[in-house]
């Protein structure tokens, strides 16, 4: 996989990215639970009083859990920022997809659950690590490659840990059960897509800048640092829910 260049950049390009990690750290540290691999209040609220076999219904939180997952994000850009193949583009978007939903319905249909502070600290560090990848770290430091697609599946099977404790917190009905988590679950790969076509529009604007490789290094530098954040938010929450 192609690495970024590892110069520093020029100043504005430090500045730019000292402005937006600051922005992008108060975001974090105020949305909280909000954000981060959940399903809004409101939406568990609807999903607990319906019955029976609701489909549509449980699409639409399982897209916009995903659009609007900013950890699930850093994580998919990550992934795709540095393939430029759409053959490449499909095949780790579709190995995260069947990471992500077969924990996520499995988890759900045999009551797995996991210390939901605990879980989310890990999808901090899958950012860190996919950070660090794009940065040429572990061949610089250990002079190897980790193989990308099989840390691509298994980090998707953390996120889909992370939902499905967050939905057996919510006690969701058991009639229609499967059909409805099959649907949150297409909405989930929904929300995917249309953050992927977000991310790869712009991608593509970026790559035709002289400079790409200079912003790209400090672009994998603010994500690294937004998945330490993440990670420290749950961990601290860990200690504080103890």
């Amino acid at each position: 996989m192609t690495t970024p260049h590892r110069g520093r950049g020029d100043p504005g390009a430090r500045r730019l990215a000292v402005l937006s990690l600051l922005t992008l750290s108060a975001l974090m540290l105020s949305a909280g639970d909000a954000l981060a691999h959940n399903v809004t209040e409101g939406d568990v609220g609807y999903i607990q009083e319906i019955w029976g076999v609701n489909i549509i219904p449980f699409m639409y939180p399982g897209a916009k859990h995903m659009v609007t997952g900013y950890d699930h994000i850093l994580f998919l850009l990550g992934v795709v920022f540095f393939l430029y193949r759409m053959k490449n583009v499909g095949i780790y978007v579709s190995l995260f997809a069947i990471g992500h939903s077969t924990t996520m319905l499995l988890g759900v249909w045999f009551g797995w659950g996991i210390n939901a502070y605990v879980i989310d600290a890990i999808i901090g560090l899958s950012v860190v690590y996919k950070a660090l990848d794009n940065l040429g770290a572990y061949q610089r430091w250990f002079g190897f490659q980790p193989n990308t697609k099989a840390a691509t599946l298994i980090f998707g099977f953390f996120h889909g840990t992370s939902l499905a404790t967050k939905i057996l917190d919510y006690e969701i009905g058991s009639n229609g059960l499967l059909l409805n988590l099959l649907a949150f679950n297409l909405g989930v790969e929904l929300g995917q897509l249309m953050a992927l076509a977000v991310i790869l529009f712009v991608m593509g604007f970026w790559r035709k800048s002289p400079n790409l490789f200079r912003q790209a290094y400090t672009a994998s530098v603010i994500m690294m640092s937004m998945g330490f954040i993440l990670m420290g938010y749950q961990i601290t929450g860990i200690f504080v829910a103890a």
